[in-house]
C-alpha cells in the first residue's frame, strides 16, 4: 500500500475554483491508478476522477465533467484535482485513492485499497 495525505481544502463560493494535491509516499507511485472520490453528509462515498498511469487517460463523473481536472506528477508522486465552477452541491470531503487493481474502469471504492484521511470542501451559496 501507498501512505496519501490530501491538501488544498476549504471554504469557496459558489463559482469558485478550487486546487486538491494529494502526496503519496513511496518510489512506486507511477505503477498506481490515483482517484479522486468525495463524500457528502449521510451519502456514500462517490467516485469523482481517476487518471492511469502516465497520466494521458483520465475518467470523470457526469456530475463533474468539463468542470473539474485531475492530473499527476510522477516525478513529485502528487495527484491533482482542479476544481472549477464549484456548486454547493459539490460540498463534501474530498479523498485521494491509489489501486494497482488491472482492469477497463476505476468507478468502485471496493477497487481502491489505499485511502487518504480527506480533505473538507464547502461551497457557500
Amino acid at each position: 500500500q501507498v501512505q496519501l495525505v490530501e491538501s488544498g481544502g476549504g471554504l469557496v463560493q459558489a463559482g469558485g475554483s478550487l486546487r486538491l494535491s494529494c502526496a503519496a509516499s513511496g518510489r512506486t507511485f507511477r505503477s498506481y491508478v490515483m482517484a479522486w472520490f468525495r463524500q457528502a453528509p449521510g451519502k456514500e462515498r462517490d467516485f469523482v476522477a481517476c487518471i492511469r498511469w502516465s497520466g494521458v487517460t483520465a475518467s470523470y463523473a457526469d456530475s463533474v465533467k468539463d468542470r473539474f481536472t485531475i492530473s499527476r506528477d510522477n516525478a513529485k508522486n502528487t495527484v491533482y484535482l482542479q476544481m472549477n465552477s464549484l456548486k454547493p452541491e459539490d460540498t463534501a470531503v474530498y479523498y485521494c485513492a491509489a489501486t494497482r487493481y488491472y482492469g477497463s474502469t476505476y468507478f468502485y471504492a471496493t477497487q481502491y485499497d489505499s485511502w487518504g484521511q480527506g480533505t473538507q470542501v464547502t461551497v457557500s451559496s
